[in-house]
């Protein structure tokens, strides 16, 4: 599904390479990890209430709005250089991988549905059931990510300039349509209270 994480990861691979893909998806794996484990131990009827729903969409959407204006504002000084990937660098692709997954209302609500329901699917078999399939959900989303990231910094070899902002400015306007979208989601839920 295309959203927040899909977004950064395309405008960072063009200035960072193909390890962009694994390295956020790293930070998104070790969110749902947690989450898995939490989900487990009970957090699941916590995760189910609207008024949580309202406040994840509701700063989601300010953040991700946040995010989208600073790049828009960049726009006129971006060049499409590459820079040496260093830890603090890789440090933040992790933690933005495990922050954007943690604003998307729509990653929670997959959670609470879909999620929940194959890990009691999967509870059926043991832990090892769970195992194997949260193993398979973090391949899936790694082979992916790792696929995009590699094709968006290849390509990057064809891009100039003017190509990469404009570029980096449809990255933007998604995300200024994904804060619309979880604003009017969370205020929406909020007024059917």
């Amino acid at each position: 599904m295309p959203g927040p994480l899909l977004t950064v990861t395309i405008s960072e691979s063009t200035k960072r390479g193909f390890k962009v893909g694994p390295l956020v998806i790293l930070g998104h794996g070790i969110l749902e990890l947690a989450l898995v484990v939490s989900i487990i131990f009970g957090l699941a009827p916590f995760l189910n209430k609207t008024s949580v729903f309202i406040v994840i969409a509701i700063a989601g959407s300010a953040i991700l709005m946040w995010m989208a204006l600073g790049m828009l504002k960049s726009i006129p000084k971006l060049t499409l250089t590459f820079n040496v990937d260093d830890e603090q660098k890789k440090n933040k692709l992790v933690f933005s991988g495990l922050f954007l997954s943690l604003i998307n209302p729509y990653w929670i609500i997959w959670w609470v549905s879909i999620g929940l329901g194959y890990i009691l699917h999967s509870l059926k078999v043991g832990t090892l059931g769970v195992i194997f399939f949260f193993v398979g959900h973090i391949l899936a989303d790694l082979v992916w990510y790792t696929f995009i990231s590699f094709s968006v910094s290849k390509g990057s070899s064809f891009l100039n300039d003017k190509m990469y902002k404009i570029l980096i400015a449809v990255c933007a306007i998604f995300l200024v349509f994904f804060s619309i979208m979880f604003g009017y989601s969370g205020v929406r839920k909020f007024i059917a209270m």
